[in-house]
């Protein structure tokens, strides 16, 4: 086939066809952010015994491989908390996060007549002083609005990465005109974060967290939110 030939069956070609079109945008995916430092000190001083815990916790683990394969501190390690589900210490942030998943799930669209929204996981992280902390791409199973509020962060520690939900454009991926562009080609995209930035977003949006060099400390509590049938409620507590 000649040149002229695949000319014609180019989508370059088009010329009779309507020059203006009306444009719809289809299956958005919303992710809210705030700016909430009020709280910082307070849960701040409130997660410190958690992650101290957690570091006892590991130090047995890390000190085995440092003499097993070379001391490199607690380089990759992520101090992961016990649930803060009950904590009077977070009572306030829990109930904000309940209250907000609700009606952001209603802004979205949502019937929850018949249903209730619970804060079901709720947690402190903080990434290796020695840097290498991170977290790959994944989902909340069983969840519909997850969230983070940074605790210690800067521009020089890591942030979430956010993936394209839809497996189906990941598949058929054309090269970017301009990366640092938001534009419909786009399929990864990051917060600037600070201490109290407040992130909200559906449980399906696939995330991850860039490795941290451990400049400075980093430290963040995640949540997710369930939507719960109120029938299952009644006879939970019929029982």
């Amino acid at each position: 086939m000649n040149k002229e030939e695949l000319d014609k069956l180019s989508c370059g070609s088009a010329e009779a066809f309507p020059k203006q079109l009306t444009r719809d945008d289809f299956f958005k995916c919303p992710v809210w952010s705030a700016d909430a430092p009020q709280f910082v000190n307070d849960l701040n001083k409130a997660s410190d015994e958690y992650i101290e815990i957690s570091k006892k916790n590991s130090k047995e683990n890390i000190d085995k491989r440092n003499k097993k394969f070379g001391d490199k501190g607690d380089r990759n390690e992520i101090y992961h908390s016990t649930s803060l589900i009950g904590d009077l210490s977070f009572r306030q942030l829990q109930e904000y996060i309940g209250a907000t998943a609700h009606n952001l799930l209603i802004e979205m669209g949502f019937d929850l007549t018949n249903y209730k929204v619970f804060t079901t996981e709720m947690w402190v992280q903080e990434f290796a002083k020695a840097g290498g902390g991170h977290h790959t791409l994944h989902t909340h199973w069983n969840g519909h609005m997850s969230g983070f509020y940074f605790l210690k962060a800067s521009e020089k520690t890591s942030r979430p990465l956010f993936e394209d939900p839809r497996a189906g454009n990941l598949m058929n991926l054309l090269p970017q005109k301009d990366v640092t562009k938001m534009t419909y080609a786009s399929h990864q995209f990051n917060y600037d974060i600070k201490p109290g930035k407040l992130i909200f977003f559906p449980s399906y949006l696939p995330h991850q967290y860039l490795v941290d060099m451990g400049y400075e400390p980093f430290r963040f509590i995640h949540w997710n939110c369930q939507a719960i049938p109120k029938g299952v409620l009644s006879v939970v507590h019929k029982k």
